[in-house]
């Protein structure tokens, strides 16, 4: 019974968040349910960002997607980096409304130790998302790009804004459906909680 009113719950939240600014993609892929919160990660900042946290850092598939110079890239030329991996396009809604804020969190976090990973999902590649970029004065955040889509199924990514965190070893330590204001003081904290947490095991940076 537990089980049962549990996805029917499931199910409530995926149709809100529809209605409500989270554009689902098709065919959905299903993603496991967040678990006790990681050492690292602060429960009341997770819960209040609702983000869901895994008890243990997950191993994500090496995808493919190119830069806004050709370049091919995998999240291991990252690897050394907390990475904030925030899947998008330009026809979302929320997305649209969610980039300035992340440009802003790149802008007060960005370098050495952390990375905003804007990847666009857009069919048409550079040439919708550079005009958008030029549009909205993104200055901070580079173009990441992944026409196909292949990366956010591989990733298991229902739909946009979707947007996984990172930790220095490639692990997705968090995930979050839907927009947020992500240079508020929540995130930023948990975002240096965790680079603090894993200073100890940095690598070198990719690009």
């Amino acid at each position: 019974m537990a089980i049962a009113l549990a996805a029917a719950a499931g199910i409530a939240l995926l149709t809100i968040q529809d209605e409500f600014g989270f554009r689902l993609l098709s065919p959905r892929t299903e993603i496991e349910p967040a678990a006790t919160p990681a050492a690292a990660v602060s429960t009341a900042a997770a819960n209040l960002l609702e983000l869901s946290v895994l008890d243990q850092p997950r191993e994500l598939p090496e995808i493919r997607f190119n830069d806004a110079e050709g370049r091919d890239l995998t999240l291991a030329d990252f690897r050394g980096k907390v990475v904030l991996l925030n899947i998008w396009a330009t026809w979302c809604v929320p997305c649209r409304k969610e980039m300035p804020a992340l440009g802003r969190l790149q802008a007060q976090l960005g370098g050495g130790d952390f990375l905003v990973i804007a990847l666009s999902i857009d069919r048409a590649g550079l040439s919708a998302v550079k005009p958008f970029f030029e549009e909205l004065k993104l200055q901070k955040l580079g173009i990441y790009l992944d026409p196909s889509g292949t990366g956010s199924r591989a990733l298991g990514a229902p739909g946009v804004p979707a947007t996984l965190l990172i930790d220095r070893e490639g692990r997705e330590v968090a995930r979050k459906m839907g927009a947020a204001e992500w240079d508020g003081p929540e995130i930023v904290g948990l975002i240096r909680q965790i680079i603090e947490a894993q200073s100890g095991s940095k690598k070198s940076a990719g690009p």
